[in-house]
């Protein structure tokens, strides 16, 4: 899940969580409940998608071609 995926995640959950009435769905489904998962999963989704790519653009710059350039002496 990337950066753009995980903030889409936040929106809808601070949206379903602070925007929309509790009981619109009825008693049974707890939107306010539903937004604050999506707000979690978000959240998540962000630290986890800075972390491992910082730890895979570090392992990509220690990478070195060595390459001799020998004419052929004709």
């Amino acid at each position: 899940m990337g950066v753009g995926v995980s903030i889409f995640f936040l929106t809808l959950g601070a949206i379903l969580r602070f925007a929309i009435e509790p009981d619109v769905l009825g008693k049974n489904v707890h939107i306010d409940v539903i937004g604050l998962i999506f707000m979690i999963v978000g959240a998540i989704g962000i630290v986890l998608s800075i972390v491992l790519g910082a730890r895979s653009g570090h392992t990509s710059d220690d990478r070195l071609m060595h390459r001799e350039n020998h004419p052929s002496e004709d």
